[in-house]
């Protein structure tokens, strides 16, 4: 047989270890809908002085700008939620097919540490600034 074989590099994590990403992918998206659903509220809210609003700048029209800004800003924070949870949800889809963890770039294993803290990380860190040194990322 070729060379190449005889140096066995692990391609993929683990049942086990699949498990344990799934599970802290799955607490990320629980905390992840949950913001976005209260963002999205903010962003839905009509402004209406109704029972519900405790917030003085409701009061005036001196407030109503900065009333608005802070909804443009929770409409652009829901979208980089929902992103986020898109993210997640590809993730889980990638362990289903036991591809999580591997870099689209490389074939190889994106290491734990980095997957804790960013589950849903397609490259390594070192393919990700290879990257984004060619303009490609």
């Amino acid at each position: 047989m070729a060379k190449e074989e005889t140096t066995v590099e692990r391609t993929r994590y683990s049942d086990a270890e699949l498990e344990e990403f799934r599970g802290i992918i799955q607490d990320m998206l629980v905390k992840a809908r949950k913001e976005y659903d209260t963002l999205r509220q903010i962003v839905m809210h009509n402004g209406s002085n109704d029972i519900e609003d405790t917030t003085p700048s409701f009061k005036t029209v001196e407030d109503d700008g900065a009333y608005q800004l802070s909804k443009e800003e929770a409409s652009q924070l829901a979208q980089r939620q929902y992103k986020f949870i898109q993210n997640l949800e590809a993730a889980l889809i990638r362990i289903e097919n036991k591809t999580y963890g591997v870099c689209r770039a490389t074939g190889k294993l994106i290491p734990k540490e980095r997957l804790r803290l960013v589950p849903h990380a397609t490259l390594t860190v070192q393919a990700k600034e290879m990257l984004a040194k060619k303009g490609q990322n």
